[in-house]
């Protein structure tokens, strides 16, 4: 890579099937990304790609992942759109609409593409019917294979779950499980990687693994203006998504657009996060006596 690269992180698209009514959305969704998605095609110069880590549809069904391409066709981007997959997607409804197949519908969705001297490697850290995320066996063995092509290129990993920055079992419902977070290290330990993108968690933050930044829930949410998503974590103000610059130096990210109004949540840390979710069940239950 060489001078500057940007890209467009989206995460937790949540879209839906318009045909269907889904209470667990409390906002049009495919609205928003629709929005957006007319926003990054105006920005000058245009990004070079675009990331979106996972959540893409709310229930993972054929039809809502029908809606979604029907939303990146009308938007006539002309860039690619990286997809990773997350805990409210679906294989067998996601590989049939997206791609056409329909041989192999439970495996991982892992892949790789080269854009301007940059190597973004996908992984699938969906786990079937759980929250959290891991791996299955056989990913990691491709991921290390993968990191050995194109060994001399800067490499951006993508995936729904970020790693778990604290070890501490509780969280593991949020994130990489414990265990395949350290498997995960080992994996890219001394190779180029300049990044990690996640999504999942409804806050933003960039924190520092091993010394790599991992990118944590930045970008389009579903429901921005619900005051409780079903996660338990408040939303912010407002949908937005982030721009990412990439230079022979680093990582940067960038909010865009920066509403006045935007409250962030940066000052939750990863294992405070436990504190918030019994605040909120607590609210909850007495809002329910």
């Amino acid at each position: 890579m060489s001078g500057l690269l940007t890209f467009v992180h989206l995460t937790d698209l949540h879209v839906g099937d318009p045909a269907v009514q889904d209470d667990h959305l409390y906002s049009d969704t495919s609205a928003t990304l629709a929005a957006i998605l007319a926003e990054v095609k105006s920005l000058v110069p245009q990004p070079r790609f675009i990331v979106a880590s996972g959540d893409l549809t709310n229930r993972g069904d054929i039809d809502s992942y029908e809606q979604l391409k029907r939303l990146i066709a009308a938007a006539e981007l002309e860039m690619p759109v990286l997809f990773a997959l997350g805990n409210h997607d679906r294989r067998d409804g996601f590989y049939p609409a997206m791609l056409g197949r329909t041989d192999h519908a439970n495996a991982p969705y892992d892949h790789a593409q080269v854009i301007d001297g940059i190597h973004v490697i996908v992984l699938d850290s969906s786990v079937p019917n759980k929250v959290g995320g891991g791996f299955e066996p056989g990913q990691l063995d491709w991921l290390k294979a993968e990191l050995d092509t194109h060994a001399e290129l800067p490499k951006l990993l993508v995936m729904h779950h970020a790693p778990s920055l604290d070890a501490d079992p509780s969280m593991e419902w949020e994130s990489l499980s414990i265990a395949d977070t350290e498997a995960l290290r080992q994996a890219v330990a001394g190779k180029p990687v300049i990044g990690i993108l996640s999504g999942h968690i409804h806050f933003d933050r960039v924190s520092s693994w091993y010394g790599i930044p991992v990118v944590v829930g930045i970008g389009q949410h579903a429901a921005t203006d619900v005051t409780w998503l079903h996660e338990g974590l408040r939303m912010l103000s407002g949908a937005s998504y982030a721009i990412g610059t990439l230079r022979p130096s680093g990582l940067s990210i960038t909010f865009a657009p920066q509403p006045a109004e935007r409250k962030e949540l940066h000052s939750f840390t990863w294992g405070g996060m436990a504190e918030v979710l019994k605040k909120y069940e607590g609210d909850t239950t007495v809002a329910a006596e």
